[in-house]
């Protein structure tokens, strides 16, 4: 998107036409309103940038089927020139013609037609090149039919258009929609526009719009064997009574208004071949051939074609003018503004007491007499410019060092955030206040937009930053890149076969109808196509994986973030299934649902005890509540907005971060779970009450840091990656990467049966996991952390459950011993001595029980649970696995 620099934001408003609200579709569901429609079909409009062509920005809803456009706006137009009532020079004619072409050429690969052409819809920027406005209302509108006026400006319809008439399907409920008008018509109407400039006046002006409809249908006749398609241009000269001035024409503007009123569709030039014809041969040296910026992903060196200006006097005085006109635009609306407001005060917007609207008389079949139409459902040409003091005043204090920020200096070695240190203190504040704060999200999508642009080069700095927060308006970018997408991934897409019938296609029209309808984008007919496409290419692309409910819930976040991007979609959903949902998605699941559910049991044990006991008592298991939320990572229990929050964390952790997340969602429910039986606990979760997801996310972080990392190991997760294949984001936490990913060695953990795992309630950690968690490393350097170390390791405290003989053999330097046979008395409580009471002073830090038997460790760890200790976990392989480390220690004889 280019930057805003002498541009305006503008912002105009029309209403789609109203649906009837007795009539369902095919479907049996209610017919989706026009106004969605158009808001589906705007979206590729944000994607088409070209040096011609008004950027469009975004579009909204209001009340009513009204829609609010923005856009890139300028106060000049061709309209200004034929004011002045001068004809213009041919020169700049052909110049003129040579631009609109251009970016009718460039519409037209986009399969789009203009068809309102007309000289107030082509404005001109400071140095008078065309930006062509409203290029999209043909398209968005669904041809016009979806609007309840018509398209397009009576003097300059071609004759095509007007002989076609304005047909809209009468029944709502039918998919076909009539012929839409092509690329050549925007020829016949760059014609008359060119023709009024050659002659400084405006055409047809003293007729009635059906008397200029006739008029040019009768052009018609002029087209008989023995007359030369120049007869048009005569015809119109004489009847405006500037025959001399068109004769004095140079012959090749002469030869492209010919080209231009050519009657007949079928030899009129499309706007393609009229650009490359040889009279523009001197005109297009003038120019040069716009290409298209390289994206983020793909095969092309993004720099090939960097240039440094040679004069940076050529850059804006004003840095904000540098920056893109969406992020003008985002940070226009974060500093207060609001469309409506601006055109209600510029008089675009009335409203009226519905009283008013009110019909004098109706009869049976609806009809309405002594109300005249309501003018305000029709198209208001006027656009209105937002103004940007607002903004400006906000910003004022904002140096201009920070539009462009360094990120490599001596002083920057592994600091927490480059963002300027004078916003420390917003960095603190409630994520969702940082989000609205002006200044604080200009400084982080400046930053953002620098690390991406470097991306993969600046990959580890995007993860630092990342920690901090994410800007929502790159919040698509950053998550690709924190998930590793790389390469052509539009050429792989493409190359996937997204149109063969497969057995699945049943089951995703069932599913993407019900899914996030709440959300106007994915629930317009256009976001329906690209779920339907995107998930079919995951499916086909996976042939050993199939098609579950809940996968369209999983999609539609990367959906939403790369609405215009389905090939980004699919590479961000590709790479985030195998590191978070591996085998998820297998015919048969069932063994790696059972393993995940019953690691999080045990992880629920783990952090909550007391809860975990009482859940277990009532028989409320994961396997009830838990399945949507882990096969969906939560997309099917939170709306749109948490699951960005939520995602933004759980992108930053390993694959055992959602175990955290479910335990924290647990846990905000703890009281009423508490107080409720099984059947009251059905009821609860069937309507999730309200999460507090800032809180879900900050306690989920806790819990992942007071789990070590070895337990929530899974013999089904994903495998360890090849060397070189990771992220290349080597980040200095314990948690840094996954268990599974870490070189297996005989301290790691071993696999167990399911029916094994299932009998433990509480989780092993492996030998390598208690010697790196107690910095074991030596017999001179034997010690038990009481404390966290710098690293963010958990506090850790070993008991071992062997009997005094065996304990004093050889044990831990630090652990206590506590037997496992005169522990408990016979109605469970622990049996009061020395090392219980140390074992009570250290209840809330980690415990890990360990002995010979590992049936005997399971039972005590249970045990503990039952006494509501939390953090409890058994040593892997027992003792016997420290032996052979030589990290047991002797108690010195007693002399």
């Amino acid at each position: 998107m280019f930057p805003l620099k002498d541009a305006k934001l503008g912002a105009f408003t029309f209403f789609a036409s109203a649906l009837p609200h007795d009539v369902c579709g095919s479907n049996g569901l209610p017919l989706t309103p026009n106004s969605i429609r158009i808001l589906g079909r705007f979206q590729i409009l944000k994607a088409i940038a070209h040096p011609t062509l008004c950027q469009y920005v975004d579009i909204s809803r209001g009340k009513h089927e009204r829609l609010v456009v923005v856009t890139e706006h300028y106060e000049k137009s061709l309209e200004d020139l034929l004011k002045e009532r001068k004809p213009t020079s041919p020169g700049r004619v052909l110049q003129t013609a040579f631009e609109v072409l251009e970016g009718l050429e460039y519409m037209n690969k986009y399969r789009m037609v203009h068809r309102a052409l007309a000289p107030h819809n082509i404005l001109l920027d400071c140095e008078n090149h065309v930006k062509l406005a409203k290029f999209g209302l043909y398209h968005m509108t669904g041809y016009g039919a979806d609007v309840d006026f018509p398209i397009g400006y009576a003097s300059y319809l071609a004759p095509e258009v007007i002989a076609e008439g304005l047909v809209k399907p009468s029944d709502h409920t039918q998919s076909e929609r009539f012929l839409p008008s092509g690329p050549k018509a925007d020829v016949w109407s760059l014609g008359v526009i060119l023709f009024e400039l050659c002659v400084g006046r405006k055409l047809l002006q003293n007729l009635g719009i059906s008397e200029r409809l006739r008029f040019i249908l009768n052009l018609g006749k002029l087209y008989v064997p023995m007359c030369c398609v120049d007869d048009i241009k005569t015809v119109m000269a004489e009847e405006h009574g500037c025959c001399e001035i068109i004769k004095e024409l140079p012959r090749d503007v002469l030869t492209l208004l010919g080209k231009c009123f050519t009657y007949h569709p079928s030899k009129r030039p499309s706007p393609a071949e009229l650009l490359h014809d040889e009279l523009f041969s001197e005109v297009s040296g003038l120019y040069k051939p716009y290409c298209k910026p390289v994206s983020l992903f793909s095969s092309s060196l993004r720099c090939a074609d960097l240039i440094i200006p040679e004069d940076l006097g050529t850059l804006c005085e004003e840095y904000l003018l540098e920056r893109s006109i969406a992020e003008v635009y985002y940070l226009w609306c974060l500093a207060g503004g609001d469309l409506e407001k601006e055109l209600t005060n510029k008089g675009i917007i009335r409203s009226k007491p519905p009283i008013c609207t009110l019909s004098n008389f109706i009869l049976e079949d609806g009809e309405s007499f002594g109300q005249g139409r309501d003018r305000s459902f029709l198209l208001d040409d006027t656009t209105v410019t937002l103004p940007l003091c607002q903004l400006r005043n906000r910003l004022k204090d904002v140096a201009g060092e920070a539009f462009y920020p360094l990120l490599e200096d001596e002083q920057s070695n592994m600091s927490p955030s480059n963002s300027n240190h004078d916003l420390s203190a917003s960095a603190t504040l409630p994520l969702i206040i940082r989000e609205r704060d002006t200044e604080y999200q200009l400084h982080r999508i400046i930053l953002f937009d620098r690390l991406l642009k470097a991306y993969p080069y600046k990959k580890i700095q995007i993860w630092k930053e990342a920690r901090v927060d994410i800007p929502p308006l790159v919040r698509g970018l950053a998550w690709a890149a924190l998930l590793g997408v790389e390469g052509d991934i539009q050429a792989k897409y493409e190359g996937i076969d997204k149109d063969t019938p497969i057995p699945t296609d049943r089951q995703i029209e069932v599913d993407i109808p019900r899914c996030h309808q709440y959300d106007e984008l994915l629930s317009s007919p256009e976001g329906h196509g690209k779920f339907r496409r995107v998930l079919k290419a995951w499916v086909v692309s996976h042939p050993d994986l199939v098609y579950w409910q809940g996968l369209d819930s999983l999609c539609a976040p990367f959906l939403y973030l790369n609405f215009n991007n389905e090939a980004l979609a699919y590479a961000c959903m590709s790479a985030f299934i195998p590191k978070y949902l591996y085998n998820f998605f297998l015919k048969d699941n069932s063994h790696v649902i059972q393993e995940y559910l019953t690691v999080f049991s045990q992880m629920i044990a783990f952090h909550d005890p007391e809860l975990s006991n009482h859940l277990n008592e009532i028989g409320f298991i994961p396997d009830l509540y838990a399945i949507p939320w882990f096969l969906t990572m939560f997309t099917h229990v939170f709306p749109l907005h948490k699951i960005f929050h939520l995602w933004d964390t759980l992108l930053l952790g390993n694959s055992s971060f959602p175990f955290c997340i479910g335990v924290a969602i647990l846990q905000q429910l703890r009281v009423r779970l508490l107080d409720n039986g099984f059947n009251e606990c059905i009821l609860l979760f069937s309507d999730l009450p309200e999460i507090d997801i800032e809180r879900c996310v900050r306690e989920s972080i806790n819990l992942f840091c007071w789990t070590p990392k070895s337990a929530t190991y899974r013999q089904h997760a994903q495998p360890p990656k090849a060397p070189g294949d990771g992220n290349g984001a080597t980040r200095s936490s314990y948690y840094s990467s996954d268990y599974q990913d870490m070189p297996k060695t005989d301290l790691s953990r071993e696999s167990i049966k399911l029916n094994e795992l299932k009998a433990e309630v509480s989780p092993r950690i492996s030998a390598e996991d208690l010697i790196d968690l107690c910095e074991l490393s030596g017999s001179s350097n034997m010690k038990l952390l009481n404390k966290k170390s710098k690293s963010g390791k958990p506090k850790i405290l070993a008991v071992d459950i062997r009997n005094n003989e065996e304990f004093n053999r050889g044990h831990i330097n630090g652990s206590i011993n506590i037997s496992y046979n005169s522990a408990f008395s016979t109605d469970g409580e622990l049996i009061q001595c020395a090392a219980t009471s140390m074992l009570q002073s250290f209840r809330g830090r980690v415990i890990v029980v360990m002995g010979n038997v590992i049936k005997s460790t399971a039972e005590f760890a249970a045990h503990l649970v039952k006494l509501s200790y939390p953090r409890v976990c058994i040593l892997d392989g027992g003792i016997n696995k420290m032996k052979p480390t030589g990290l047991l220690t002797v108690p010195s004889p007693q002399i």
